[in-house]
């Protein structure tokens, strides 16, 4: 999902800074509140560059990518896995792709604005217990069809805009590569919320995941 320097004119990552900024800074006030949340970011950074660097080929005009969203997104939380995108994107900048670090904002929006997406058609019914709604391995694969149609659709934006002209073939090749990561992504979600529910009444578990709010159905 990673645009590469060149495709994207400097003045239109300009924009794209500014917006990514507006986006954060949107959620930045209740999201320092609470200190666990600063762990659970740490720790959605971490996993996410580890999937990201774990798993990655070239794919028409962008790459592949083992990114674990929904897993991340269930068991740390909305707030912390929207910092911990744009986080571990700057972790893997910093230490393995410095030339990434020019598309910061434009790979970061890529992420975090079909998070939000989830987050509000779907996604926060799963974690009001009011509302009895139970993660299945249906609502997992819903999920990643909304996100990953997000992602997909964010890079065909961003060529679209782009300085390199790229055919839509390239791009069809590129979204329909993402169909094998969500086959692999729906029971890697669920076998991971369902070890932690194991887990839930554990001091590290509450504090430092959000599996404790989701109703898991067998």
């Amino acid at each position: 999902m990673h645009i590469e320097p060149g495709f994207v004119a400097p003045a239109k990552v300009a924009i794209a800074n500014v917006t990514a900024m507006g986006v954060l800074g949107l959620y930045a006030k209740g999201f320092i509140k609470n200190p666990f949340d600063i762990v659970k970011m740490v720790l959605a950074a971490i996993f996410f560059s580890i999937f990201m660097q774990g798993f990655h080929m070239n794919v028409g005009p962008s790459e592949l990518h083992f990114i674990g969203g929904m897993a991340i997104y269930l068991t740390l939380g909305f707030a912390p896995a929207l910092f911990g995108f744009a986080a571990g994107l700057l972790l893997q900048g910093l230490f393995f792709d410095p030339m990434d670090l020019q598309h910061l904002a434009v790979n970061s929006l890529s992420l975090i604005l079909p998070l939000i997406t989830v987050h509000y058609t779907a996604g926060r019914k799963l974690f009001d217990k009011s509302l009895g709604k139970r993660l299945s391995w249906k609502e997992i694969l819903k999920l990643d069809a909304i996100f990953y149609s997000g992602v997909t659709g964010m890079v065909g934006f961003w060529l679209f805009i782009g300085e390199v002209a790229t055919p839509l073939s390239s791009w069809l090749t590129f979204a329909s590569s993402y169909l094998a990561v969500v086959a692999c992504e729906v029971p890697f979600t669920y076998m991971t919320v369902k070890l932690l529910k194991r887990y839930e009444d554990t001091p590290v578990v509450e504090n430092c995941f959000e599996v404790g709010k989701l109703k898991l159905e067998v």
